[in-house]
């Protein structure tokens, strides 16, 4: 018999969150850079981007792989060490989270909430990356039924003691939670943990939130993100 899947658990960066690549013009705007001067695109073009591969291949972590592209654009502005903090704070002084969260994901996370399931986020490095206020003040914060950000802990994805944290704090067994995330190294760890899994995808972003609300079974259309 299936079990009904009862909970949302959601990575961040990338998932909830536009990815860098996705952002690119505005960084290069913020920072009066050359149009196009950022080459690196991920996902969306693999095969030109070897740092990204050696990430997929588990050479490089995730951390390393920002960490550095961090540095190579501060570098560009004639600063030294930058980190991902550093860039994006560089992209505004205020905050502006129209800008950086996929309008689908708030659209998903309110609709899963009403619908009476749990949405929870596990991720690696939101404040890390982003800074405490930024983790703060997100919007569907106070919704959250479980909140797990690995920058103050060593235990990181795939530890199978970060969804386990995760589990616990839902109150629900592996496989009534549905485990969203970008990196299939993540992924994988989820399935080991017996979570249902979705691999997204962020050069289909649409397509994915919508086939979230159908495996929970929402028939609800996602918002279009033009």
């Amino acid at each position: 018999m299936k079990t009904h899947i009862k909970a949302l658990l959601l990575d961040f960066g990338s998932v909830i969150s536009k990815s860098l690549f996705e952002r690119q013009n505005s960084i290069e705007n913020n920072l009066n850079l050359s149009k196009g001067v950022l080459t690196w695109k991920g996902p969306f073009d693999p095969q030109s981007d070897p740092l990204w591969m050696s990430m997929q291949k588990d050479q490089i972590t995730e951390r390393k792989y920002w960490g550095t592209r961090a540095k190579e654009i501060g570098e560009l502005i004639g600063e030294k060490n930058w980190s991902m903090l550093d860039l994006l704070k560089s992209m505004g002084d205020k905050v502006n989270y129209d800008e950086i969260l996929r309008p689908q994901a708030l659209q998903v996370i309110n609709i899963v909430k009403k619908r009476g399931l749990k949405v929870g986020i596990l991720s690696n490095e939101i404040e890390l990356f982003t800074g405490k206020d930024f983790v703060d003040n997100l919007p569907f914060r106070h919704d959250l039924d479980t909140f797990y950000d690995a920058t103050h802990s060593d235990i990181l994805k795939p530890d199978p003691r970060a969804y386990n944290t995760a589990l616990n704090n839902l109150q629900l067994q592996p496989n009534e939670v549905l485990f969203v995330d970008d990196q299939l190294r993540n992924i994988a760890g989820a399935m080991k943990c017996g979570l249902r899994t979705l691999h997204f995808d962020i050069t289909q972003p649409d397509a994915c939130y919508q086939y979230i609300l159908n495996v929970l079974n929402i028939d609800t259309p996602v918002l279009i993100n033009n």
